[in-house]
């Protein structure tokens, strides 16, 4: 039991470092990919299959071997609702009849994802134990964490300028917020609560995954296994997490439901149970917990004909290329290198592992913007801060290829949206006054200054072929409210996976180079290490400053 615990905590320690150093970091997509369920669903709706599902199938073998050793000792998501019941659970004995819901409804959702995973649409998101507990981390725990280091920085500001603690003076915290922070917490309240019903409810009842295990765990090579000395007590039954043990025959275990937690073992009072090789015991029909062949196709078929219904949802809007079947979500710029939108959507698992490495803080979970389908996936927020065009974390961080891993020096060519100005609100055209600010912060150079004999001051005009839709002069434009200046999604290149973005941006026209100025000091530095842009001659100015009339 202490081992197990020991486990359980080291592999939760791996999981929280990786997620905290996701896109630095190399494999940090790693627990991800370990989900058999999460990488299957999203390779069936994608049609593709890679060598980074290798994970997957190790854990698979392992459930073979040693039945769902993966649930009870590594899976995260196990560790946390484990820790959680300990807090609010209440003792209870295990009784066939007080079960709330039947533990085959795991397998009937199992087959509900999987089902729609046929059509090419995944629900997985809402299910997969790893995108789950990922998401909660990234966007509910790691924020809140750091808000609370902030304040205690504030707290210690007054004795560190005392001491002249220097580090401690002017360390900086950043401060990610996402928008679908309190949705994410009041469901994961709700698993942790359902702890008062049954411990390990999620697990037990629920987890798509671990239903999956449990299929392929029913005759495992190491199992558990009773001696002679049994005087059919029933402790075990009582105690055992998973409801796994029968308590009126406790020499029958459901090995599809045993996480190999050992706990029957170590409170044995005769000492009667040992785990390892050796013949399995028959379990009865009645005793065993398999899903019934009818009630597991008609599931299929249910998530086969909710993801059609969904299909012909009027989600979308029609793009320059309806005719070829190309389809884009209205004024939805999704992350650098994500694939087209039909298939982006079948294989994003919405684990929010991209949005948790974005230095920047743009990537944000959208709600219904891209319709059903398009909940909880990611979309560039340039209003909140713009997409560094020469960071590449969120492509290497999506476990599935969804988002594209880009090299380093194609990134620049990565045109994923494209700025339009808006004159009635735009302070140059409208308001007649002087106002830079889009040309100032552009790194493609891509906005001119027009000298209007009508107008005041030079108006702004966007050099489409020269922009890509980066954000910057969103984020930056003065204009309270709504932006004069917004990133649309117009000519973005959505690319299968192995195209050129240099060779497709070339082909169409695009000249998207970066341009160095002389800009802020954090324009300069970037976000994260090995973003620097270097420094160059400042361009000349086309006018006067941001902010200052004539005459002012």
């Amino acid at each position: 039991m202490r081992f197990r615990r020991t486990a359980q905590a080291v592999f939760l320690a791996i999981f929280l470092l990786i997620l905290a150093g996701a896109g630095p970091i190399a494999g940090s997509d790693l627990f991800l990919r370990m989900d058999p369920v999460l990488i299957g669903v999203a390779a069936l709706a994608g049609r593709a299959l890679a060598w980074a599902f290798i994970p997957a199938l190790i854990v698979f073998v392992s459930a073979v071997l040693f039945g769902r050793i993966f649930c009870g000792y590594i899976c995260p998501m196990g560790t946390t609702i484990d820790a959680t019941d300990t807090c609010i659970s209440r003792p209870r004995s295990i009784d066939e009849n007080s079960r709330p819901i039947s533990p085959r409804l795991k397998y009937y959702i199992l087959a509900f994802i999987a089902g729609a995973a046929l059509t090419g649409v995944t629900f997985v998101f809402w299910a997969a134990p790893l995108s789950l507990i990922t998401r909660f981390y990234a966007m509910v725990v790691y924020p809140v964490l750091l808000l609370i280091i902030d304040a205690a920085l504030s707290l210690l500001y007054p004795l560190a300028s005392l001491l002249d603690i220097r580090p401690l003076m002017f360390a900086e915290i950043p401060n990610p917020r996402y928008s679908a922070q309190i949705f994410v917490l009041m469901f994961f309240a709700a698993v942790f609560a359902a702890s008062r019903f049954s411990p390990r409810f999620w697990c037990r009842y629920l987890c798509p995954s671990g239903a999956f295990l449990g299929m392929v765990s029913r005759k495992p090579l190491i199992r558990r296994h009773l001696e002679s000395g049994c005087n059919q007590c029933g402790i075990c039954a009582d105690k055992c997490p998973m409801g796994a043990i029968d308590r009126d025959s406790p020499q029958i275990t459901r090995h599809s439901e045993c996480i190999v937690c050992r706990q029957c073992a170590q409170i044995c009072p005769q000492n009667a149970i040992y785990f390892g090789t050796g013949p399995i015991e028959n379990i009865p029909l009645r005793e065993s917990v398999s899903p019934g062949r009818r009630q597991f196709l008609v599931s299929g078929l249910a998530g086969a004909a909710t993801a059609a219904v969904t299909l012909t949802g009027l989600h979308v809007v029609a793009g320059d290329e309806a005719e070829k079947g190309v389809v884009r979500p209205a004024r939805l710029i999704r992350p650098p290198g994500a694939l087209p939108e039909f298939d982006f959507l079948a294989a994003c698992v919405r684990c929010g592992q991209c949005m948790s490495a974005c230095p920047t803080n743009t990537l944000q979970p959208v709600w219904f913007e891209a319709g059903f389908l398009g909940i909880f996936s990611p979309a560039v927020t340039p209003r909140r801060k713009y997409c560094d065009p020469e960071c590449t974390a969120c492509g290497r961080v999506c476990p599935t290829g969804a988002i594209s891993r880009i090299r380093a020096q194609e990134r620049a060519w990565v045109k994923i949206g494209t700025a339009v100005i808006y004159r009635q609100q735009c302070l140059a055209w409208e308001y007649e006054k002087s106002c830079m600010v889009c040309d100032e912060v552009c790194p493609y150079d891509a906005v001119e200054f027009e000298k209007r004999p009508d107008l005041a001051y030079p108006v702004p005009h966007v050099i489409e072929d020269k922009c890509s839709g980066c954000g910057h002069c969103e984020h930056a434009c003065p204009v309270y409210n709504r932006a004069a200046i917004v990133v649309t999604p117009m000519n973005a290149l959505r690319l299968s996976p192995g195209e050129s973005f240099e060779y497709e941006a070339k082909s169409r026209g695009f000249d998207l180079r970066l341009e160095p100025k002389d800009k802020t000091a954090e324009t300069r530095a970037g976000p994260y290490p090995g973003s620097e842009i270097p420094d160059a001659p400042p361009r000349e100015s086309k006018g006067l400053p941001p902010g200052f009339d004539e005459g002012g």
